[in-house]
């Protein structure tokens, strides 16, 4: 008779919970009875409990958590079992709770003598869900509601607001809260307060037409490793502005100058920790330019190292744009990437790639021009003539092809990321975004890609060359920054002839809530554990012995478990149907039947 392997009936891939609520996790399978199962989770079976358990029938195994918490969240995987095939799906569950509150307190930049801007950091994990908006909240010590929190505004959707009708001469402060759809979070930090005084009014808005005015020369350090001192020797250590899978990064002021910095400090627990540290920093005494985030010091206090850099307190540059005080042209983006373009062309002129350029690392200077500078040097490395450089690391949407294919690096995979940055800082729109990073890889691996017609409209055939130019899959066809420079996107630019014309904000905003996720320690996602992902797909394979096989395709090994399932379908025989007393005429046919069950199969005698 034919062999009917058991398989699932569309089981989930992805499954979302709320913390705090009851789950119910239902996957459907069919095969012949009798059908045995079982969840794994971290390479151990899940054995029913009061918080976690599971219900079983023939057709249908379900995984019930009587409150979901965030140590729920992750990935389980079902194995089934009848008597001739066995059959396992992997699924991930994600737990959405309130976000965490915001990472930084507000900074405060003075306007005029009744109004000023507040900057600042978003929380370091959002619940799982997109942060919707903050929560900006103000308190008058000085005033008759001294003790109060009065809210200025719920609806604010990015990490930086004008405060206006302040009164002069007064003190204030600040705390932010963020909220995402479960609910919103505790207040952040509060603000150091404010003493509103006299004070000409600064524009937020910049005339394009008008040249700004030339920066400020940098002094640049060399900077060496001190392992004599501590860096509580010479800064004072004060709130946390954000943190990765590095470690943490803390706002720090100099003892003696007063000078504001921001002190990145690594884990260093294990050699390779602190070896990365000191790349990163070794790196930095090579990338002395205005566009780049300059290194001022470092520190090596067992385990921990310490990296001081320059503090910016401007805020994501995506970030500043989708503000309603501030315009967004197709000038104004001529004028990011040609900044964007200085800052590694001088690093590509030191043999130096980036390898994760993304518009989280592209901060603006202050909370007013339109100066900005490329931060986070933690993936780039030194090109070798001698010796071809291959990475496994990047951001899915800004990752160049050789690199997904592990392949040799070069400047040129800066220039695709490049690319993809311009594409999107002009439509709102991603050109490789994928439901997940398996289908956003694929995506980038086939280079396909397209200008959508509505979001380009209205930008100029120059700026759709420019991307072409970059977003290519054969490297040695991208144009280098040199090229770049010289495209005649920046040529009208620079004289003037691109329209000046508002670009629309919507999408930018809606690219920066599916974001925002990823900000939670995942923005750098190594490639191995995205090439696990893609197998998340079920499996279905006849087998005639109880042992199971070790699948090379990113599977949970459950062998021990397909013993585990044997076992648990070994019983004693027994009868399903019976036989029956008959009564019949001489001379016709006759067929005695009983129908009996048992595994392993029983002898009949």
């Amino acid at each position: 008779m034919p062999v009917n392997v058991i398989q699932f009936k569309n089981p989930p891939q992805l499954v979302q919970l709320q913390a705090g609520q009851a789950a119910r996790v239902t996957c459907s399978f069919s095969g012949s009875p009798p059908v045995v199962s079982c969840w794994i989770r971290n390479k151990e079976q899940i054995v029913d409990g009061p918080e976690l358990w599971v219900e079983t029938t023939d057709l249908s195994s379900t995984l019930v958590i009587a409150e979901v918490t965030a140590q729920h969240a992750g990935r389980y995987t079902i194995v089934v079992r009848d008597r001739r095939s066995s059959a396992q799906h992997t699924l991930t569950l994600s737990v959405i709770e309130r976000p965490q509150p915001p990472a930084s307190c507000p900074v405060i930049s003075l306007v005029s003598a009744t109004s000023l801007a507040l900057s600042w950091s978003g929380p370091c994990y959002d619940g799982g869900s997109a942060v919707l908006g903050y929560v900006v909240e103000i308190k008058n010590p000085g005033g008759a509601d001294s003790a109060d929190w009065r809210k200025l505004t719920d609806q604010c959707t990015s990490t930086s607001y004008i405060v206006t009708e302040l009164q002069a001469h007064q003190e204030y402060c600040f705390r932010v809260s963020a909220y995402n759809a479960v609910g919103i979070s505790q207040p952040g930090p509060v603000s150091p307060l404010v003493r509103m005084e006299q004070k000409a009014i600064v524009s937020l808005f910049v005339d394009l037409d008008k040249p700004e005015k030339e920066e400020d020369p940098q002094n640049f350090t060399f900077v060496t490793i001190d392992s004599a001192h501590k860096v509580s020797d010479h800064y004072i250590l004060q709130e946390k502005l954000g943190m990765g899978k590095f470690g943490q990064v803390f706002k720090l002021i100099h003892k003696e100058t007063g000078h504001v910095c921001a002190g990145k400090f690594y884990k260093g627990r294990r050699s390779k920790e602190r070896e990365a540290a000191r790349n990163e920093i070794e790196l930095m005494n090579y990338l002395h330019h205005p566009k780049l985030v300059q290194c001022l010091a470092a520190y090596d206090q067992k385990p921990e190292m310490v990296m001081v850099m320059e503090f910016i307190a401007g805020g994501e540059l995506f970030e500043r744009i989708v503000d309603d005080n501030f315009e967004h042209t197709e000038p104004a983006s001529v004028n990011y990437m040609q900044q964007i373009l200085e800052g590694v062309a001088f690093m590509h002129q030191q043999n130096i790639v980036h390898l994760d350029l993304k518009p989280e690392n592209i901060v603006c200077v202050d909370t007013t021009g339109t100066s900005i500078k490329i931060i986070d040097f933690g993936l780039a490395s030194r090109l070798d003539n001698t010796t071809p450089l291959k990475v496994m690391q990047g951001t899915p949407e800004f990752v160049a092809p050789e690199v997904i294919n592990y392949e040799p690096v070069c400047a040129a995979t800066d220039m695709w990321s490049i690319g993809v940055i311009c594409y999107i800082l002009l439509s709102g729109e991603s050109p490789f975004q994928g439901d997940n990073d398996v289908e956003t890889l694929a995506l980038v691996t086939a280079a396909q890609w397209e200008f959508d017609e509505e979001s380009f409209e209205e930008i100029t055939q120059e700026a759709k060359d420019f991307i072409s130019s970059l977003v290519i899959k054969e490297t040695r066809k991208r144009m280098t920054c040199k090229q770049a420079l010289a495209h005649p996107w920046m040529a009208a630019f620079d004289s003037g002839k691109l329209e000046t014309k508002n670009l629309s904000k919507e999408k930018m905003k809606k690219f920066l809530a599916r974001q925002k996720w990823k900000k939670a320690g995942k923005a750098l996602l190594a490639l191995k554990r995205m090439a696990l992902l893609s197998k998340s797909e079920s499996t279905a394979s006849p087998t005639s012995s109880g042992e199971g096989k070790t699948s090379s395709s990113g599977f949970v090994d459950s062998s021990l478990h397909h013993k585990t399932l044997e076992h648990k379908m070994q019983g004693a025989p027994h009868f399903t149907q019976s036989l029956q007393d008959q009564t019949v005429t001489s001379g016709s046919s006759v067929r005695l039947s009983c129908h009996l069950t048992g595994y392993p199969d029983p002898e009949v005698v």
